[in-house]
């Protein structure tokens, strides 16, 4: 399995179940029309773009284009690769019938025709990972560090998510899934630890 270096953007949970069958790579989700209205995860993203490059890919129907264009205008176009699927008709598995425009979105493409949109997008394909994947932070490491699970949690959540400079109104669960993309779990711990010294 190739490995993607940049976070490929798609629109919901099925299209990232279908990408990760194609690539080794981080793939967030917008939850649909969703961004327009979720600063943090759209903080979350030009984050993502400024430390590793975002690929957008959404469905080829016209909510995929809005969807699309919306990011265009919200991620600095030097930190965002386009990725097209073709238009092919037909119906998901999942599904009991096609959707509006009758197209097949991101979740039903061939994974041959996913890889080579990646490939005509330019994402830069990397060295297959050790056998050893990276350990990542667990929320049992953000209980120890006093992030969940105790009455000052929020306050202490806050202070390390400004020192990351990532939105201050994160969720743990936000919080989890946007270290474990941008630091190794020994460079947050250290930074999560130096934090409290601040304090």
């Amino acid at each position: 399995m190739r490995r993607v270096r940049e976070v490929i953007v798609v629109e919901g949970r099925y299209d990232k179940n279908a990408l990760r069958q194609v690539v080794d790579a981080t793939v967030v989700e917008t939850r649909g029309f969703g961004i327009f209205n979720d600063r943090e995860r759209l903080a979350l993203l030009r984050r993502l773009a400024e430390e590793r490059g975002l690929i957008l890919l959404t469905d080829s129907d016209g909510a995929g284009f809005v969807i699309r264009n919306f990011l265009k205008g919200a991620i600095p176009k030097d930190r965002l690769k386009q990725a097209y699927i073709p238009d092919v008709y037909g119906k998901e598995r999942r599904k009991a019938a096609p959707g509006r425009e009758g197209k097949l979105g991101v979740e039903g493409m061939n994974p041959g025709v996913l890889l080579q949109a990646l490939e005509r997008a330019g994402a830069t394909f990397e060295e297959e990972r050790p056998a050893e994947a990276r350990q990542g932070v667990t929320k049992a490491d953000l209980y120890q560090l006093g992030l969940t699970g105790a009455p000052d949690s929020g306050a202490r959540r806050e202070a390390l998510l400004r020192r990351l400079r990532l939105p201050e109104r994160m969720s743990a669960n936000a919080l989890l899934e946007a270290v474990n993309v941008l630091y190794a779990r020994d460079a947050f711990l250290a930074l999560a630890e130096g934090a409290e010294g601040d304090s």
